[in-house]
């Protein structure tokens, strides 16, 4: 009898845990997966698939898009997805399309950036070239950076999810057409307040908002360099003059870079501090914040 109760109970015990799994299955996301490069970008992307799509990201939590060198599950991740939507500019997604023409060559991929005018002269690729390091200019990738360039990104992911989903076109036309008209309402807005500050110069560590500065007529000074390594003393001495001559009170710092190099710089400056994360996911708090740290009496 005992035997029997126990039975009964493990019976009992497995038709629950097929009712939670079945219910996961049931109310688990769309099958139906894309892969985008950044957050940012995974944010934008999610604003006009709605539920239909999963959006996965191959940047790893915490890393460095300067370093950053996708991993066997980023890119199994990858194959199983409908397409592969980059932003344009960031370094590893090269070695990304390498491995795709390799693993997958059919796989839809689009480019995000297409339209955007370019920034040059913020950042640098050096490679071995007969034996030396050869140093090439390359475009400033972080376009997202700049709710103009929002726009022309969202444009370019309406099609490529009309193109990847057409039945679903109708929705993703509609939340594109919402999710414009925030753009445009946070862009007028922006203008306003940063015109009202009178167009403010601000001190970053790393050049991340080259494009956002473009914007609205910002001067950004560089303090730190490209690829957050230590500044040297020249380049240091120059962003302080630079800094104490157009009156830059914002010292914008992201949390992976030497703090003690930081207070050092900033002492001479003595600017308000704000940590900023150019690849949240929240991408509209974090332009927000940026823009509240610039407008703040």
């Amino acid at each position: 009898m005992r035997c029997f109760r126990v039975s009964i109970l493990i019976l009992s015990l497995a038709t629950v845990v097929m009712a939670v799994v079945a219910g996961c299955v049931n109310n688990s996301p769309s099958s139906k997966i894309v892969t985008v490069t950044l957050p940012p970008q995974k944010y934008l992307v999610e604003q006009i698939a709605g539920d239909n799509f999963e959006v996965r990201c191959l940047l790893s939590n915490g890393a460095n898009p300067e370093t950053y060198d996708p991993t066997v599950t980023n890119m199994m991740n990858l194959d199983k997805s409908m397409a592969y939507i980059r932003l344009g500019n960031v370094g590893f997604e090269d070695a990304v399309l390498e491995k795709i023409a390799l693993a997958n060559p059919s796989l839809p991929i689009y480019d995000i950036s297409d339209g955007i005018e370019l920034i040059t002269g913020t950042h640098a690729h050096t490679h071995g070239h007969a034996g030396e390091a050869v140093e090439h200019d390359t475009p400033d990738p972080h376009t997202w950076t700049s709710v103009k360039n929002a726009r022309i990104m969202v444009s370019n992911i309406l099609q490529a999810l009309k193109e990847i989903d057409p039945a679903n076109t109708a929705e993703y036309n509609a939340n594109y057409e919402r999710l414009v008209g925030r753009l445009d309402s946070l862009d007028a807005a922006f203008s306003t307040r940063l015109a009202a500050a009178g167009h403010p110069a601000f001190i970053v560590w790393h050049p991340s908002l080259s494009y956002f500065a473009r914007d609205y007529g910002l001067n950004q000074i560089v303090a730190g360099g490209a690829e957050n390594k230590e500044a040297s003393v020249t380049a240091v001495r120059e962003a302080i003059d630079k800094a104490t001559e157009a009156g830059a009170s914002i010292f914008f710092y992201q949390k992976d870079i030497d703090s003690r190099q930081l207070a050092a710089l900033n002492s001479s400056i003595n600017a308000t501090e704000v940590d900023i994360n150019p690849l949240s996911a929240d991408w509209e708090t974090e332009m927000t914040k940026i823009v509240d740290a610039l407008t703040a009496k």
